[in-house]
């Protein structure tokens, strides 16, 4: 479970904060839709939820972990995939990509990543080099990279961006995957369109206050006060319908 109380974050040098007073809680295992327009706040908390940054004031904890002075630990739960795969990438090939994180030659380590390769549908890339690869393989490399150190929050930055019909509905289905393993997501989004039927909730911020969480059929009709489109299946019939 992720539990903000108050959570207030402020960038050195400048007085308004980048996260005012938020208070929120995320049950284990939910897909979580958070949404604002740019400057809202978004990427702030999830440098938080990362361990990237400390917070202010206030608290916020991932299970048993604080996010204040344990921001290490923090880091080890947590797994952020940026919407640039190219700043994340840092092998040459997609198997150096993968390996990275263990001792060379860990015949043990190469098949985890293997197998991990092959429900991304990367396997047949093993040994292509990244620059080969088409912006959609690219963002599941990345994603692929971040589950293998089995994290219990994952958190995905515009993961629908830039990608064609087929490789957003390939995204879904990863997404599926995971909440049927029981790992929660935080899944940052302009779009609402191809993820809000698999949301569980939703976290509206605007200039860096907390608008809004809930349910998306309790928040979606006040959407459009914060600068966010709901989604056209909604907008056509004021209902969730699947995507796809």
């Amino acid at each position: 479970m992720i539990t903000a109380e108050n959570l207030t974050f402020s960038y050195r040098g400048n007085p308004t904060p980048a996260l005012n007073d938020l208070s929120f809680t995320i049950p284990k295992g939910e897909l979580v839709c958070l949404c604002g327009t740019n400057g809202s706040g978004k990427s702030t908390l999830f440098s938080l939820l990362a361990g990237l940054q400390t917070p202010s004031a206030g608290e916020l904890s991932v299970g048993a972990i604080s996010a204040k002075g344990n921001e290490q630990q923090l880091r080890a739960q947590s797994a952020l995939v940026l919407q640039d795969a190219d700043l994340q990438i840092i092998g040459a090939t997609v198997a150096e990509d993968m390996m990275l994180a263990f001792p060379a030659n860990d015949a043990e380590a190469e098949t985890t990543c293997r197998v991990m390769a092959e429900r991304f549908s990367l396997l047949d890339h093993w040994d292509s080099p990244v620059h080969a690869l088409s912006y959609g393989q690219k963002r599941k490399l990345c994603l692929a990279v971040s589950l293998l150190s089995t994290p219990s929050i994952l958190l995905l930055d515009e993961p629908f961006s830039g990608l064609d019909y087929p490789a957003m509905l390939e995204m879904r289905s990863i997404m599926k995957a995971n909440k049927e393993l029981g790992l929660t997501q935080i899944v940052s989004v302009h779009d609402l369109e191809p993820v809000i039927d698999l949301a569980d909730s939703m976290i509206v911020l605007h200039l860096g206050e907390l608008k809004g969480t809930g349910s998306p059929e309790h928040l979606l009709g006040s959407l459009l006060e914060y600068g966010i489109r709901p989604p056209y299946s909604w907008l056509r019939k004021h209902t969730i319908s699947p995507w796809g």
